[in-house]
């Protein structure tokens, strides 16, 4: 485990207690576990000392929930004590599976509901936890991260009213414009990564995959995903393509401008196989079409990479291109909501990030530097050089 050296040596900065919301339960549950391995494997000498109280526990999970009344509203309570704790919120604001009832309608629960849980849980916990950080994988209102015209600027309201109500630390990955932290000067904010658990899942889906220029590529669909595609490339040392997207900008379509087609710059194809890689699906129809125009440009096996799978139109379209022979592979997290058909679908690969987790949290809980967590770059070269080796 990276940084256990450190920690061994490092006080934590008060007792740890995580509150994983309805919404991220089972990932709270596992981070639990892995954090709970890596204290009964610690190699401290004076746990003995008051210093490290409630260091070693079986669960570090406290009690909570956001009930609701009849009429749709809720309250946050808190079962356990988090006084002098360093307490560690975790949401995923995108887990529409969860329900409720106003009036007698069910309605099930978008991603202002969960943000208004979150903050009915700092609330409950505000003026006696030691420290709160949030945990929340897909960066509230992250695509709204912008002005260009008279509209709201949501995210950075959010993370404004995180920070006054006393969030000391926010932590997300892959936020779709990171330099919204821009908005908080003051305070925390660390954007992860998932680079080094993409390739960790590919290579254990795909064994013999060979990881070379002269067999893969690695494409950015648009403008945006820019840099993600040209760090992939630069650390596995293969080419890169990118697509940029022609768009109507006299209509607007579900608040956003139709794509009208995607052009692509980069080099032949033919023959390679190809990683697509973005932060997230939402529809997938501009991942689907890049993939399409892959494969018809030759492309030998084509592998999407997303750390947020939202599938908002459901699986119909990825069936469909899958039985095509369009995709061979999509990977992405768990961070986010993921209905259990998924695991049947057998171009489905799950990235697990809740050991990633664990050490961020257990990193951060020890105040200790998280260089090596931010950057995966020796990581990702250690698993490449041991992929290699293998083959």
């Amino acid at each position: 485990m990276p940084n256990i050296k450190l920690m061994e040596e490092a006080l934590p900065v008060a007792p740890l207690k995580i509150a994983a919301l309805e919404s991220c339960r089972e990932l709270g549950e596992k981070v639990n576990q892995y954090i709970v391995r890596f204290r009964q494997d610690t190699l401290k000498e004076s746990l003995t000392s008051p210093l490290f109280s409630c260091y070693q526990l079986d669960n570090y999970l406290i009690s909570c929930s956001c009930p609701r009344f009849g009429t749709g509203e809720a309250k946050g309570i808190i079962r356990d004590s988090v006084r002098g704790k360093d307490f560690f919120v975790m949401v995923d604001v995108c887990n529409y599976s969860l329900t409720y009832t106003v009036n007698g309608h069910e309605n099930h629960m978008s991603p202002d509901d969960h943000y208004q849980d979150l903050k009915r849980i700092i609330s409950a916990a505000t003026g006696k936890a030691h420290r709160i950080n949030v945990i929340m994988p897909f960066l509230y209102e992250s695509r709204q991260h912008k002005r260009t015209k008279r509209e709201s600027l949501d995210c950075a309201l959010a993370l404004q009213e995180l920070t006054d109500m006393g969030v000391s630390n926010i932590i997300t990955f892959d936020a779709h414009d990171p330099r919204v932290q821009n908005s908080i000067p003051l305070h925390g904010f660390d954007n992860f990564a998932t680079a080094y658990q993409f390739m960790k899942a590919l290579l254990r889906a795909e064994p013999e995959l060979p990881v070379d220029k002269d067999h893969l590529m690695i494409i950015s669909p648009d403008e945006g995903a820019m840099h993600r595609a040209v760090y992939f490339s630069n650390v596995i040392g293969v080419d890169m393509g990118m697509f940029y997207k022609r768009r109507d900008y006299s209509k607007i379509v579900n608040g956003k401008n139709p794509i009208v087609a995607h052009e692509f710059l980069g080099s032949d194809i033919k023959g390679k196989n190809v990683i697509i890689v973005d932060d997230m699906i939402s529809s997938g129809e501009s991942m689907l079409d890049v993939a399409r125009q892959m494969k018809e440009r030759g492309a030998a096996k084509v592998f999407v990479c997303t750390t947020f799978g939202l599938f908002t139109d459901g699986f119909e379209k990825f069936d469909e291109y899958y039985e095509k022979g369009y995709i061979n592979r999509v990977i992405t997290t768990n961070l986010t909501y993921l209905p259990p058909e998924t695991k049947n679908k057998p171009y489905f690969v799950i990235a697990d990030l809740s050991k990633f987790i664990a050490l961020i949290i257990d990193s951060f809980n020890h105040d200790i530097t998280i260089s090596s967590v931010l950057d995966p770059t020796a990581k990702l070269h250690a698993l490449l050089d041991k992929h290699k080796f293998r083959n």
